[in-house]
């Protein structure tokens, strides 16, 4: 995905992605967000996020590790923090090449949902997003046949990421066992 450069409006460590939701829809944000986990295991370590925003109101979503974009790509936003955030203003049309893809956009409030799990920030974005937006996005949405899960059932449903965490903490075992000193037990 290329993203026009941006002016930086907002740098900073965040724990919550609901911080990002809610900046970005009280400026009323034409731009978008750059989220870097710092040191998750749910992602890959060279993998970041990006939400591009109209009006506040997400509108695409898409993760430079895995490659997904729309509702997939929310599931693999979806780990904890800290993020490294940047949040970027473009001028108004300067990401309209990006929001044409269907295969990358988001239903209005989907964000909240799956990001922050926070309805009444939800409700807020969608009665700010404009009625065509709602029913379109929705739509498209349903037409590409993408499955609608919760983050938690598409990070489940990724063996490879599973696998991973399970590595990752079997190493961790094993170092802490010899520091420990229970190397030889076994």
């Amino acid at each position: 995905m290329k993203l026009p450069d941006g002016r930086l409006v907002r740098s900073r460590v965040v724990s919550d992605p609901r911080t990002v939701l809610v900046d970005a829809l009280d400026r009323g944000l034409t731009g978008y967000a750059v989220l870097e986990p710092q040191g998750s295991l749910l992602l890959d370590d060279d993998g970041r996020g990006v939400l591009t925003f109209a009006e506040g109101v997400p509108v695409v979503a898409y993760h430079t590790g895995t490659e997904r974009g729309g509702p997939p790509a929310l599931a693999d936003l979806a780990a904890s923090g800290p993020y490294r955030l940047n949040l970027y203003a473009v001028r108004p049309g300067a990401l309209d090449a990006v929001h044409d893809r269907a295969s990358f956009r988001v239903p209005p409030g989907m964000a909240a949902d799956r990001l922050a799990g926070d309805q009444s920030l939800a409700d807020r974005t969608r009665e700010l997003a404009p009625e065509d937006w709602t029913t379109e996005r929705t739509h498209d949405a349903a037409s590409s046949g993408e499955r609608s899960v919760g983050a938690v059932e598409a990070f489940l449903d990724d063996e490879r990421k599973i696998e991973a965490i399970r590595e990752e903490a079997r190493a961790e075992a094993r170092e802490r066992a010899e520091e420990w000193g229970f190397g030889d037990v076994g």
